[in-house]
């Protein structure tokens, strides 16, 4: 196992879970190799960033305060979770800057730092770094292929509207690869002058002047990408996961959870297999969506676990009552890779956030893909190209938005839960996660992966 003598690494997580929570674990796995490590936060991110070590060790956290009168932000936001819609997200991400100033003072008194890791959203570390002689690692919530191949878009397609493409779009560095409309983000316009994409050209132009990018991902499972990457781009790749598998065991609380207590009550009896339905904590699920959701879990007759926001919807009169015995509705935080682990479930309904995919993966359950946002929709292509799951067309357009209809909920969870289809995706993902054991493993791909990061790291010092 690779250590540093005397080796100090910072860690920079953006302020939303689906962001922070990998890094989290890669820093168990850097603790367990004797680095010391100081991560860097706000006030209110930090006491989640407490309870997730607890019980390791060489960690210090360092809360900075976050800018305050924000135009555009609630007050006492911190977390992209808290946000009232993603269409704060640019303000958000772009208000970190004004956490540079404090962020450098600090760097000054800590102890000489190994190398840096920040997320991707937080470009302007890269200059904090360089300040300092330091090192910058990026982590992005994302997976190499849809860096890749959005990159390719870009490149190949300059200016296209997403809404005015008609038929898919070949693209010349990956031949094989068809990108269709329902591929990507409907409102997105890739084009100078957009927000989004000008704060996306932002990031990468950090990114490529960084040391290394760190992927939450494994080798084998997408080589020809990462491959690709390390010859085309810079700067160096490396792949270190699945970095949910470095999750240790969780103590079961005396009294289990309702929603743990009913899935236990379907081990082990014919045709009792179970649909994990969630869309992830930022998704904005409208209440018609979430209707024809309602009424297809039921018409599927297939048993169902169905987390979804307080605030997402009132259900009409009835509908937990007719489900009683094949469905249970939670409004609470759960823990996901606990549900997907569970011999229970069989079936995973899910937003493709990167996060989820892997946890799927590593749980050999297949996925119904639904994406909602972002890299989702190329996540989702992803899920078809592996085999490893379905993909939820939408049937109706509703103008901003695309209407899933509850016969087309019905007919795939059916097909997903109960078709030849969702059997083949059954055994992909069965192989495919036991690749992925093996690369997290003794010996295996993002295990030596990390050593190698390591000792390199160190050597530059």
């Amino acid at each position: 196992m690779a250590s540093c003598l005397s080796s100090h690494f910072v860690i920079f997580p953006f302020m939303s879970k689906g962001h922070t929570i990998p890094l989290l674990h890669l820093t168990r796995l850097l603790s367990l190799r004797n680095i010391a490590i100081t991560i860097f936060t706000t006030p209110s991110n930090s006491p989640f960033i407490h309870h997730t070590l607890t019980g390791s060790n060489n960690i210090s956290v360092i809360e900075l305060p976050f800018p305050e009168k924000i135009t555009g932000l609630p007050h006492g936001v911190e977390n992209t979770d808290q946000l009232p819609s993603m269409s704060l997200f640019i303000p958000f991400a772009k208000a970190t800057i004004l956490l540079q100033a404090h962020f450098e003072q600090i760097l000054e008194t800590l102890l000489p730092v190994t190398c840096m890791i920040s997320d991707g959203f937080l470009g302007w570390t890269l200059e904090s770094a360089s300040k300092f002689g330091i090192p910058r690692l990026v982590s992005y919530g994302m997976t190499s292929y849809a860096m890749v191949v959005n990159r390719a878009l870009r490149q190949e397609y300059p200016g296209i509207n997403v809404n005015h493409i008609d038929k898919p779009l070949a693209l010349k560095s990956f031949p094989w690869i068809k990108i269709a409309k329902n591929d990507l983000v409907q409102e997105e316009v890739i084009q100078v002058g957009n927000p989004s994409y000008e704060f996306a050209i932002e990031q990468g132009k950090a990114t490529s002047n960084s040391w290394g990018i760190l992927f939450n991902t494994f080798y084998e499972l997408e080589s020809t990408y990462v491959d690709y990457w390390n010859s085309e781009y810079k700067p160096k790749a490396w792949c270190l996961g699945p970095l949910c598998l470095a999750d240790p065991p969780r103590v079961q609380p005396f009294q289990k959870p309702l929603w743990m207590q009913w899935l236990d009550s379907r081990k082990g009896l014919e045709k009792q297999s179970v649909l994990y339905v969630a869309f992830g904590s930022q998704a904005n699920v409208p209440p018609e969506q979430l209707k024809e959701i309602a009424i297809g879990l039921e018409g599927s007759k297939v048993n169902f676990l169905w987390v979804v926001r307080s605030k997402e919807m009132i259900f009409d009169d009835g509908f937990c009552e007719r489900v009683k015995d094949t469905g249970l509705v939670v409004r609470e935080w759960v823990n996901q890779t606990e549900v997907l682990g569970h011999e229970s479930v069989q079936g995973f309904l899910s937003h493709c956030g990167w996060n989820s995919v892997l946890e799927s993966i590593c749980a050999m359950v297949p996925i119904l893909a639904w994406p909602m946002m972002a890299e989702q929709f190329i996540n989702a292509k992803m899920v078809e190209e592996l085999g490893i799951g379905l993909r939820m067309q939408p049937t109706e357009n509703t103008g901003a938005r695309t209407l899933v209809k509850s016969e087309k909920v019905e007919k795939m969870v059916r097909k997903l839960m109960l078709g030849d289809e969702g059997k083949q995706a059954q055994k992909k993902v069965k192989n495919i996660g036991e690749s992925a054991k093996r690369a997290m493993g003794e010996g295996g791909s993002s295990k030596g992966a990390l050593d190698m990061l390591i000792d390199e790291v160190c050597r530059k010092r």
